[in-house]
């Protein structure tokens, strides 16, 4: 997990990191925790210079204000490095306090770029920026209320009052702050020697708190923001303690992982029992949505967005590192729960930014209240200029093919691989990242969409990849063309999605082979043309061998296909029992007993799929149309279920981001599958709960919203039942788990069944 996308974010973290190691060690750390003045001597004789010397101070700063030119973006990715190595000091709190000062100096407009250099390089506030910036006055920004302040004779604000607690307050030069003043709230920049600055004891060991107190102290002169009021002000502290957050989470997560790799317990390590394993794996998602809540949040310009995308940080990055300390402690065990050892500090941290950003249900209701009142954009990427030819050729292609109908455009968009463009030619258009957002671009734009494939999407690839060239001739024209519909004969009794239960049998005979055996949960059979099928080739070989790949004809005599009635009453799945069915040699796939690798790849392209923003109407539009009909809605439960939703929708933004700046995507099919389809779930669950007594009506169709302008109840009753499927199809919940623990963080697989 890294928060940055581009090369260059990767190199920054890796350079912050690189500085972490060297000038924050263990003995440093330990050094502040034992400190009666949590290592602020040593952080001002060492570590600031250092990291002035860098050039972090002024990561996010104009260049005008002695700044590296940057933005939060880049700030992000050191907060996250130096929250990785819990980082004592105030560098946290003095770039806030510049972030700050600086978007209240680019708010006047004199003073805004480009001229800023000219018009504010001699005013206060720019010389303030300039020396927090070099590292030269360290500051802090109080979040807490409490100071008021009122104009004496002369017209200056005098502030007095008590606030606190401050972070780093002991060690800051300059206090930003708010000042209620009757009917406003001000935000000034004190100097901290002005103010009574009193240590308090803090849980966070590695970085001391103080309150505040003034009497009758004056402002000095420019020192009032203007453009600034406590959305704004909050909307930065989310993003920098989310962003320092994400550091503390990822160090939680990879050191639970690493200790269930080496902790040994019952003759074998902890980390191949399931419950350690599903723990640090929901911990890795955590940690994933953490980090994308945050990019987000740090790549919006000033104004609605930003307070919108702030607020979900706030709810998602400083949870997930909170529940990724505690899970990790819970993962060492006893070890965990020693003074000695480091996770007790990286819990501490969180607790405290969690603390001074506010509590979470407050975050989450203000999520809520902002989603409701206006309509959140969707997130989607943002297309770079320099691609107009091509987005011209594409254009005027697709304006040829929308003028034809049936089969003569199935088979233009066939021919001219437009059904699945990413694939390699001559069955796609080898379409580079952006060039397929180009394609979906003008595609959506023309109102245009290409055929869906079903199945058939999951097939053609383990095709192009396994399959002869015959049997490509003879399979992927006719699929892409839509005259192949597919179905899938994978699901069994007794068999999961690591096959160890699989029963049908493939036995060889003249020509071919006679497969018998039992499928389940099989879609689309009846209409289907093909079936892809998997049966076990060599019943002694281990689970995972033995076993083939076979492409078989549902018209085949033997093949029994019967309704398979779901718990919504429909029966749109079916069995199929297969009965000494013969297949061909040349519709084997792949080498005998070699299917495991291909029936992989189609299992992959499936949660692939299913891990798109696929909401199965039930989804964050759904809620807010029933969150607006009913009485008294839970807005921290809806501003929790928003939050998801977007770090899933975030997820897969940045795996198209990634692979556009030629950065490893990583694996998130599984982590956006697991995510999405427990979304979808709650989401039904809390629009049938505000349904009130209509849920116990009979489950039916109908909106989400009944005529009555109140939650459908015999809708959401429906929902409610249906999506019970989603954390089943596709590989379950538990083999979701298992898989992003054993393949991201490299946890042991399970122990192999005694034989028989």
């Amino acid at each position: 997990m890294a928060l940055g996308l581009t090369p260059e974010h990767l190199e920054l973290a890796a350079a912050v990191r690189g500085w972490s190691q060297r000038h924050c060690p263990a003995e440093v750390l330990r050094s502040a925790v034992d400190g009666s003045d949590s290592g602020a001597v040593h952080y001002r004789a060492e570590l600031a210079p250092s990291l002035a010397g860098q050039g972090l101070f002024g990561l996010h700063l104009p260049e005008a204000a002695g700044g590296q030119g940057f933005g939060l973006p880049e700030l992000a990715v050191a907060l996250e490095e130096t929250g990785r190595a819990l980082l004592p000091g105030a560098f946290l709190p003095t770039v806030l306090a510049s972030a700050v000062l600086a978007e209240s100096v680019l708010a006047e407009p004199v003073l805004a770029e480009p001229v800023m250099a000219e018009a504010g390089a001699d005013s206060v506030l720019s010389k303030l920026l300039a020396r927090l910036a070099d590292g030269s006055l360290s500051g802090t920004v109080s979040l807490a209320a409490g100071l008021t302040g009122v104009l004496d004779p002369d017209g200056r604000l005098r502030v007095s009052g008590e606030s606190g607690p401050a972070l780093a307050g002991p060690m800051a030069d300059l206090i930003i702050t708010s000042v209620s003043t009757g009917d406003r709230e001000a935000w000034v920049v004190l100097d901290a020697a002005d103010l009574e600055v009193t240590a308090l004891a803090a849980v966070d060991l590695a970085r001391p708190l103080a309150s505040l107190r003034a009497d009758s102290v004056p402002v000095p002169a420019g020192r009032l923001l203007s453009g600034l009021d406590r959305g704004a002000v909050t909307s930065l502290a989310a993003i920098l303690f989310g962003a320092e957050a994400c550091g503390v989470a990822d160090w939680a997560v990879h050191a639970a992982a690493e200790y269930a790799t080496i902790r040994h317990q019952f003759g074998r390590p902890i980390g191949q029992f399931q419950a350690v394993k599903h723990r640090c794996a929901r911990m890795l998602t955590g940690a994933e949505q953490a980090a994308a809540a945050v990019w987000d949040a740090a790549r919006m310009p000033p104004g609605p967005e930003r307070v919108f995308a702030a607020a979900v940080a706030a709810v998602v990055a400083v949870d997930a590192a909170v529940d990724a300390a505690n899970d990790c402690i819970q993962t060492l065990g006893g070890i965990g729960y020693t003074w000695e050892h480091d996770a007790h500090l990286y819990y501490r941290r969180a607790l405290s930014l969690r603390a001074l950003l506010g509590p979470s249900a407050r975050w989450r209701e203000r999520v809520a209240a902002l989603a409701m009142e206006a309509a959140i954009k969707p997130v989607r990427v943002e297309l770079p200029d320099g691609d107009a030819e091509f987005r011209a050729d594409v254009r005027a292609e697709l304006a040829e093919i929308s003028k034809l109908t049936g089969k003569e455009r199935s088979a233009r968009l066939a021919a001219g691989g437009w059904v699945l463009p990413h694939l390699p030619s001559p069955w796609g258009r080898g379409a580079q990242p952006l060039e397929q957002l180009v394609i979906d671009a003008e595609m959506r734009a023309a109102d245009f969409r290409a055929h869906n494939l079903a199945i058939g999407a999951w097939v053609v690839p383990a095709l192009i990849e396994y399959g002869t060239p015959e049997q490509q001739q003879r399979f992927l024209p006719a699929t892409l063309r839509m005259e192949y519909l597919w179905c899938q004969l994978f699901s069994e009794p007794g068999a999961g999605s690591d096959l160890a239960g699989l029963s049908t049998r493939a036995e060889r005979v003249a020509g071919g082979w006679r497969i018998s055996g039992q499928k389940i949960w099989t879609s689309l059979a009846k209409q289907a043309a093909w079936g892809i099928c998997i049966a076990r080739t060599d019943p002694s070989a281990p689970r995972h061998e033995g076993i083939s790949y076979f492409l078989i004809d549902m018209a085949s005599p033997g093949i029994d296909v019967r309704p398979l009635r779901e718990i919504t009453g429909d029966a749109s799945f079916n069995q199929v029992f297969l009965h000494n069915v013969f297949v061909p040699d040349d519709c084997l796939v792949g080498e005998v007993n070699g299917g495991w690798r291909i029936a992989r790849t189609t299992l992959a392209n499936e949660r692939v799929s299913l891990s798109q923003t696929w909401t199965f109407g039930a989804g964050v539009a759904e809620l807010l149309a029933v969150a607006k009909a009913a009485d008294r809605p839970p807005l921290g439960d809806i501003g929790r279920l928003v939050c998801e939703s977007r770090s899933i929708d975030l997820l897969g933004l940045r795996v198209t981001l990634k692979r556009i700046s030629g950065t490893e995507p990583g694996s998130t099919g599984s982590v956006r599958k697991l995510l999405s389809m427990r979304n979808a779930q709650q989401i039904a669950e809390l629009c049938f709960a505000l349904s009130g007594a209509s849920g116990a009506t009979a489950a039916g169709a109908g909106s989400p919203v009944g005529q009555d302008g109140a939650p459908n109840g015999a809708h959401w009753a429906r929902q409610n039942l249906a999506v019970r499927a989603v954390t089943i199809g596709g590989g379950t919940t538990d083999i979701q788990l298992n898989i992003i623990a054993e393949r991201m963080l490299g946890l042991p697989r399970d122990p192999e069944p005694p034989a028989k």
